[in-house]
């Protein structure tokens, strides 16, 4: 659970604490050394929680050896804020340091945002959800596309792809992967349910049944068949005779040219959708960058 706020200065609050006087002006680059109070956490960084065990190891340690990789903070108007090394914050303030060191930089919103994300990744200190939200923030907010994201956290296009895709999981079931009471590989088989309820019946199963991973995949493979006849019958009947003809030429062609199973289905004679198999991530990528050459 993350810590409660402490301190931290906003505008003009540093005249109600004895001692303590306006922030002067810092020169970029460099080590130096603030005041802990003058320093606040960003809001906004992709990390939500602390392992409380973790930070009390580090304060320990702090209170030995001190902060020897210095913070990395941007100024701005009465306090600095975080752009990585909050977790080294949050143990200063348990260990009772007054000065911690830090290096002062003008960063961009967008750098900020990389930053923090490039130094949780690095650490593995992000929970799947919190990846992949920091992930669509950056697609979202700042409007990169997915392979620059890929670039600037060094994964491949199909790693940040499927860390996007847990988002489409219903919030509870997110919720117990962020709490790590479900694997990413139990993630990641739950996503062949579309229905939300039934993402969060599996995943209660998942709890109470102690199923493995395979044993989910073999579920909803289950339930995807039964759901895939059902549907098939029903296609057939909607579908002009014709129609299913051309449908099914237009099959083989789209399997030559993708080299791998291709589905076309009709709902009806006006609408329908195309599935495009594939079973490795080497597979993914080279549909992906067809797809990137249509564009």
């Amino acid at each position: 659970m993350a810590a409660k706020k402490i301190g931290g200065l906003g505008k003009g609050l540093g005249a109600l604490i004895p001692g303590e006087t306006k922030p002067k002006e810092k020169i970029e680059g460099g080590e130096q050394t603030l005041n802990i109070n003058m320093i606040e956490p960003n809001r906004k960084q992709p990390r939500k929680t602390f392992n409380e065990d973790s930070l009390f190891e580090l304060s320990e340690n702090i209170k030995q050896f001190g902060i020897i990789s210095p913070l990395l903070v941007k100024q701005r108007e009465g306090y600095y804020e975080i752009i990585a090394g909050e977790r080294r914050w949050r143990a200063a303030k348990m260990a009772g340091l007054t000065e911690i060191p830090v290096i002062i930089k003008d960063a961009s919103e967008q750098e900020i945002v990389e930053i923090s994300l490039i130094e949780n990744i690095q650490r593995e200190d992000l929970n799947p959800i919190e990846e992949a939200q920091a992930y669509k923030r950056l697609l979202e907010e700042f409007h990169l596309k997915q392979d620059e994201i890929a670039e600037r956290v060094n994964k491949s296009r199909a790693a940040v792809a499927n860390s996007m895709r847990l988002l489409k999981l219903d919030e509870r079931v997110q919720q117990m992967l962020a709490e790590d009471l479900i694997s990413t590989g139990h993630a990641r088989a739950i996503l062949g349910i579309a229905d939300n309820e039934k993402q969060y019946e599996f995943a209660q199963q998942v709890l109470d049944k102690k199923l493995s991973v395979r044993e989910v995949e073999k579920e909803v493979k289950r339930l995807q068949q039964n759901q895939d006849s059902q549907g098939t019958e029903k296609e057939k009947e909607a579908v002009d005779p014709t129609l299913a003809a051309v449908i099914a030429e237009q099959e083989e062609k789209l399997k030559v040219i993708f080299g791998t199973k291709v589905s076309i289905r009709a709902k009806d004679n006006q609408r329908g959708k195309i599935e495009i198999e594939y079973y490795s991530s080497d597979s993914l990528n080279t549909l992906l960058g067809m797809f990137d050459g249509l564009a």
